[in-house]
């Protein structure tokens, strides 16, 4: 399966979740807000939202500070 995140195209070779992505990436879900294909999705749904092939994602980190 090949997903475009933050630009970069990548190869994963089994389906994923968001929540699992995230796992294999080392990001905790809970600094990070991702988008799929221009559309938020919230952290409740990371578990259930399954990727497909072609997906491009958008992944931020939440940075702290002042």
């Amino acid at each position: 399966m090949e997903l475009v995140i933050n630009g970069e195209k990548q190869t994963h070779s089994t389906d994923l979740t968001v929540a699992a992505l995230l796992e294999v990436l080392k990001m905790d879900q809970r600094l990070v807000a991702v988008e799929v294909n221009r559309k938020l999705v919230t952290r409740s749904l990371h578990e259930e939202t399954l990727l497909k092939d072609g997906d491009v994602l958008e992944i931020v980190s939440l940075v702290g500070g002042g």
